[in-house]
């Protein structure tokens, strides 16, 4: 029990205790000013149009084109010997519960050949602006990316089309575009396709400009809003370009040759220090909702990227069960999946891995497999790591601005029990339910020593902050005033 309060008691004189009239008073100044607080606390959204409707129109020769990214699970897949869309339905399309529809979402397994090597014919189809759901046979469409599409004016969003934007761009509007990928393979692979992009991107809109104003101006720059995951792509894209990460595993030196391409960069909810969500759903798996398909940690496990969402040892993200101070730093060693069972290891897994493999005849060839793939899963994941977390300057020409959550809460520490393997969450911290504040940041005071000032190897140009849930913030209009202001009317300065 706290310490008990005193209550002061009314004098025994009544000549001192207010009259009935006087407290109807007092009663009715109190509500109007309560309702004139509520008023005055009310958040006034800005005029859109008439702020940015000028500059949305204007398409000279200085204007940088813009590029927006999605992130994991935001590109539809398509199977093209069958046309069938492979991601971008739940509840209809094809059933990740069933052999045809695992293989198809799953990556390829074979011992002894790398990560680049594994490939199948499922590629992706545009940014997924609308998820399709059929729950229960009912056809209902949720809202992904749209609201980024709409801000920026790109493609079917422009206003003349859906009128939901607030921005005008006019009938000129040529220099926005998305960058669909395959969000199940290696980043690095996608910083590779980014390159090639931006190179087709880079002669069009020359192309265009000379069309229009007899002059392709020279170098065209790129601004570029990347969203989750997407943000991870890009950071690296801009540090190393196409190049891959070495291939005797060691940490490569930044060059920022991907920069050269690249002016203003707005990084929305990204889990610069990964997301414990990531190691949960690779060990349990991932149900959408109920009346929607469960992916099993067997077809999760075969996905590069999944892996390359891993929080860091370094700040503590897991413990063990019961005894939240003993930290257990093994998340990049494969002996202790195998040991916990965890993921593609999992032995109640095996029935899924037959349907995955289907040419290895034994529980025991399919570990095997399994194994290997995990191996080489993890060691990329803990390299790529590496790369983007190398202290670095950021060109003078670059800007670097990070819209984040942290009105949340999010996973932040999840325990394991070591007799089990059972994986839990166990902690929260503020974030946008889904990346941590100090995930984004990259906050290196998170697992070590508390001092003032954030502590990051990345050097960012500002940091805004919505009360937001992690797709929430982009329906904000602070998300909104924030990027156009950014992409459309921030000074620059040029390489």
């Amino acid at each position: 029990m706290g310490k008990e309060i005193p209550v002061s008691r009314l004098p025994s004189d009544h000549s001192s205790v207010a009259s009935p009239k006087a407290l109807l008073g007092f009663a009715i100044l109190g509500a109007a000013l309560l309702v004139l607080a509520s008023a005055c606390s009310q958040a006034k959204a800005p005029d859109i149009g008439s702020i940015y409707n000028r500059s949305a129109q204007y398409e000279g020769i200085d204007r940088n084109p813009i590029i927006a990214i999605p992130g994991i699970l935001g590109s539809k897949l398509v199977d093209p010997e069958s046309g069938q869309l492979v991601w971008g339905v739940l509840g209809g399309g094809v059933k990740p519960s069933q052999q045809d529809g695992a293989r198809l979402l799953a990556l390829p397994m074979r011992e002894g050949a790398s990560l680049a090597e594994l490939t199948d014919d499922v590629h992706a189809d545009g940014v997924l602006d609308r998820m399709k759901v059929r729950l229960f046979g009912l056809p209902i469409n949720i809202g992904a990316y749209q609201n980024v599409m709409r801000t920026l004016g790109i493609g079917g969003y422009r206003d003349k089309q859906i009128r939901l934007s607030d921005v005008d761009y006019g009938e000129g509007h040529f220099t926005c575009f998305q960058f669909a990928y395959d969000w199940r393979r290696d980043l690095v692979e996608n910083a590779a396709r980014l390159e090639a992009f931006i190179a087709e991107k880079r002669a069009y809109v020359q192309e265009e400009r000379e069309k229009r104003f007899g002059d392709a101006g020279g170098p065209v720059q790129f601004d570029i809003i990347s969203h989750s995951m997407g943000g991870l792509l890009t950071r690296y894209y801009l540090r190393y370009g196409a190049a891959d990460l070495p291939a005797d595993g060691s940490t490569p030196v930044p060059t920022w040759v991907g920069a050269e391409n690249v002016g203003n960069v707005i990084i929305v909810g990204t889990p610069n220090a990964g997301a414990v969500d990531a190691l949960l759903d690779l060990v349990n798996g991932r149900k959408f909702g109920f009346g929607l398909p469960t992916f099993q940690p067997a077809l999760l496990g075969t996905l590069p990227t999944l892996y390359q969402l891993l929080p860091r040892d370094r700040h503590g993200p897991l413990v063990e069960a019961g005894n939240p101070n003993a930290r257990v730093e093994r998340i990049y060693d494969p002996s202790f999946w195998q040991e916990m069972g965890w993921g593609l290891l999992d032995p109640d897994q095996d029935a899924f891995l037959q349907m995955l493999l289907p040419d290895a005849d034994s529980r025991e060839a399919r570990q095997r497999i399994a194994l290997d793939h995990l191996t080489k899963s993890l060691a990329r994941a803990e390299q790529f790591h590496r790369a983007l977390d190398h202290p670095a300057n950021v060109p003078e020409h670059l800007g670097l601005s990070l819209i984040a959550g942290d009105a949340m809460p999010t996973v932040s520490v999840a325990a394991v029990d070591r007799r089990t393997g059972a994986l839990s969450a166990s902690e929260t911290a503020p974030g946008d339910g889904t990346v941590l504040r100090t995930s984004a940041l990259l906050d290196e005071r998170v697992g070590g020593e508390w001092q003032p000032g954030l502590v990051s190897p990345i050097a960012w140009s500002e940091v805004t902050f919505l009360f937001q849930d992690h797709l929430g913030m982009t329906k904000d209009p602070v998300f909104t005033d924030n990027i156009l202001y950014t992409l459309l009317e921030r000074p620059r300065t040029r390489p």
